[in-house]
């Protein structure tokens, strides 16, 4: 009401400088000089004259009200002050996304925790009998009929002025019927190093080539590459450790990292692995930890240059350094390259129309203990693989890709399925309902030495989400 009473007397007062305006114009000389008849001049000053009195009188009620009203308020003792409560963070309406959780940590301060929920379902079949042969990723379809490829849920969100923290959660159904639940990712990283430098540490996947550390539904396609499943297992390769990066004070985008973990478990098949699995045939054997050469050494290096106000390339290099679990001082060596390039123009809608272009190349080098059982002596193997796939981006919400993949393997020995030469053609379309859901229908051909013959796939794949997801590194 108070308010309410001092803008209705800050309006009179703005009327009432209006009308003394409009007399001191009649006063002044200028009218003189153009002298109007008498009887109307007189009749306006009169009117002015009334209209001035009205508003002075009711200013002065009004300003009587005003003073009762603040007399009234000071009187007035309040019984207890109110509790100071914390206010919630209102929704942004900017694109209909939901707001983070908020939460309020007991010494005062706020943690904002984004919480989200991506679930990936597969529909399909194959020509192949044995398609979990056939596909060799972890979250791959596997079976005829409906497969849960991945329910993803994310914490993610500042810790502190100091650290942000990311934990991801999976859920599957495997071929059984069975629900595995699955610690995939609990890692902090630090928001305040000087010199362009970042630490990471926890369980997380490893920074290596473009793939590996994206989550499934990050991917182009419905299924991994085949190179990722042979050299870095179903399940990608991921561990427990640290990684320090450095953004290096260059012109372009230039970085380099060097990422150092554990190298047993059942996420580091090329390497320590798990006692009782195989690699190349020889049987995985219990080695402990005696120096930090029985770790995981994994450097990288990554640039990015803009060709163009439309065009963007990023190159990288990456090496996987540790020990394997055939026998003492046997290593493995996995060397990478890979490289990504995009279109633009600057007058897209929403990210479309677009074009990518993204590949990687790998080499494998393993030394092998010998296995007497098997009449296998000691070996150093090499085998290799690749992926090249394209992205267009034809009209909103609307792709379709093509990707092409290769691995090969070592003559000397030609038996080892694990060595097989193999490669598969990938066609895809995808449509993006909203940013929320997608949709994708991928037909696979593949075609290996250790096939008993050529096998066809059909799959399609529906994305839903829920929350606020966090942003994927370009």
């Amino acid at each position: 009401m108070i308010r309410r009473d001092r803008g209705a007397i800050e309006r009179l007062w703005f009327r009432a400088g209006i009308f003394s305006a409009v007399v001191l114009l009649l006063q002044m000389p200028l009218f003189a000089q153009s002298p109007a008849p008498a009887e109307p001049e007189a009749t306006l000053r009169q009117e002015i004259e009334q209209m001035r009195a009205d508003y002075e009188q009711r200013l002065a009620a009004l300003e009587a009200k005003l003073a009762a009203l603040e007399s009234a308020k000071a009187q007035a003792a309040p019984a207890e002050p109110p509790s100071p409560q914390p206010q919630p963070i209102p929704a942004s309406p900017a694109d209909g996304a939901p707001a983070p959780l908020t939460l309020v940590s007991g010494s005062g301060g706020k943690n904002f925790l984004n919480l989200s929920l991506d679930g990936l379902i597969a529909a399909g079949g194959s020509t192949s009998s044995d398609i979990e042969a056939l596909q060799t990723g972890g979250h791959d379809p596997i079976q005829r009929g409906f497969t849960v490829q991945n329910i993803e849920t994310v914490f993610e969100g500042a810790v502190d002025p100091y650290f942000r923290a990311q934990v991801n959660v999976i859920l599957q159904i495997d071929a059984d019927g069975e629900t595995v639940v699955e610690l995939e990712e609990a890692f902090a990283t630090s928001t305040s190093l000087p010199k362009g430098l970042q630490l990471k540490a926890g369980q997380f996947f490893t920074e290596f080539g473009r793939l590996n550390p994206m989550h499934p539904h990050a991917w182009d396609f419905v299924d991994q590459p085949l190179v990722n499943g042979r050299f870095f297992g179903p399940d990608g390769l991921r561990s427990v450790g640290a990684r320090l990066s450095w953004l290096l004070p260059t012109d372009f985008f230039s970085e380099a990292l060097v990422t150092v973990q554990n190298s047993q478990g059942e996420t580091l098949s090329s390497f320590r692995s798990v006692p009782g699995e195989t690699l190349f045939g020889r049987e995985i054997v219990e080695r402990e930890v005696a120096s930090v050469s029985d770790l995981l050494i994994v450097p990288r290096y990554t640039a990015s240059f803009d060709l163009s106000d439309t065009q963007t390339v990023l190159l990288g290099a990456s090496a996987a350094l540790g020990p394997n679990g055939t026998g003492e001082s046997r290593r493995t060596r996995i060397y990478g390259v890979d490289g990504y390039w995009k279109w633009k123009p600057t007058n897209a809608f929403k990210g479309f129309p677009f074009f990518k272009l993204q590949g990687e190349l790998m080499r494998r080098a393993a030394s092998v203990a010998a296995a007497p059982e098997e009449e296998l002596p000691a070996a150093t193997y090499t085998d290799w693989g690749g992926y090249l796939q394209l992205n267009w981006g034809y009209e909103a919400r609307k792709v379709v890709g093509l990707r092409i993949d290769r691995v090969g393997g070592d003559s000397g020995n030609p038996g080892d399925p694990g060595l097989a030469e193999r490669w598969r053609l990938s066609p895809a379309w995808t449509w993006f309902p909203t940013e929320y859901s997608k949709l994708r229908l991928q037909y696979n051909f593949d075609h290996g030495d250790a096939l008993e013959r050529d096998e066809h796939s059909l799959w399609l794949q529906l994305e839903f989400l829920l929350g606020a997801h966090a942003a994927h590194k370009f």
